[in-house]
This record gives C-alpha cells, sequence and structure tokens, in this order.
C-alpha cells in the first residue's frame, strides 16, 4: 500500500488521523434479503461526528453483504486518509489479506481452479483500496465490541426494513 499519503495529525489530540470504520453485513435467510452496516465512530474524516451508513438487497447472500459493507466505507471515506477496517468476517478478512493475490493470478480462479464467488463485488473493493493505507482488522462477531455491534444491528435494520418492503 502507498503510506506516504496525507496523515495529517487531529487539530484536537496532535495525533495522526486515521479513520476507524466497523463493517458487517447481514442476511435474513442465505440466499435472501440482505443489509450491509458500516459505523464509523469519528465521522469519515477521523475528526468529527460518527457516522452510520447502511442498505440492502433483495436477493443477495451474507458474503455478498460484507464485501459491500467494505466497499461503501472505502467509497465513503477519503483515500487520503489512512484507514482500519474492524470486519467479522473471515471471509472478508481473509479473502483481502490472503486469497486475493492468489486469485489475481490465477486468473480468478481458487486454488481448487473454480470461479471465485462474488467476484464482481472482489474486483471493486480491490480497485477502491489501491493508492489507499488500509489496515483490516478481524473482530469476533457477537462479542460486545461496540462498534461491531453498531454495524450489526445497522446491517440488520436495513434488511428487515427491505423485507417489511418487499411484502
Amino acid at each position: 500500500m502507498n503510506n506516504s499519503l496525507n496523515n495529517s495529525p487531529n487539530p484536537a489530540t496532535g495525533k495522526a488521523v486515521e479513520v476507524i470504520a466497523y463493517t458487517d453485513g447481514s442476511c435474513l435467510r442465505n440466499p435472501g434479503v440482505g443489509g450491509w452496516g458500516v459505523y464509523l465512530p469519528q465521522g469519515i474524516d477521523g475528526t468529527s461526528a460518527s457516522c452510520e451508513l447502511s442498505g440492502g438487497v433483495l436477493e443477495t447472500t451474507n458474503n455478498r453483504m460484507e464485501l459491500e459493507a467494505a466497499i461503501q466505507a472505502l467509497e465513503a471515506t477519503s483515500h487520503k486518509l489512512p484507514l482500519k477496517i474492524f470486519t467479522d468476517s473471515e471471509y472478508l478478512s481473509k479473502g483481502i489479506t490472503e486469497w486475493l493475490a492468489g486469485w489475481k493470478r490465477r486468473g480468478w480462479k481458487t486454488a481448487a481452479r473454480k470461479p471465485v464467488e462474488n467476484q464482481d463485488l472482489w474486483k471493486r473493493l480491490d480497485t477502491l483500496r489501491h493508492g489507499r493505507s488500509i489496515t483490516w482488522q478481524w473482530v469476533r462477531a457477537h462479542n460486545q465490541n461496540p462498534g461491531n455491534e453498531r454495524a450489526d444491528a445497522l446491517a440488520n435494520q436495513a434488511a428487515h426494513q427491505l423485507a417489511r418492503q418487499k411484502r
């Protein structure tokens, strides 16, 4: 990653600004109605009020919603600031830090030579991460982490709201 990006200090603390994002995905049935949520405790610039983003898809999977949440976090924040993404999805965490390079080397095939699932979202995520300083941090789900719990609630609320509209 390019680490020569603008990392100006937070005027309030004097410390370098790092944007923190908690992301989560939800699916009421897998596949089925899904939702994604992003919680930014210090806002999209790391220095302001918290920000919450969410949305949903009528027919999707949990893994797609996990990826979509990360994509939305990247799209909402400045590429000039370092970003730390917390996710409880091992699929997302391992995919972006361990598997992606191999998939690309093999022409978007898994080690078993099968097409990578959710390739459209992985490619989008891959494009969005270039030129950014990003740290990916896995956290255990439902383990009383306030940021993770908020992202989970946002994803679930989005899925349930969409399901109610569908009726």
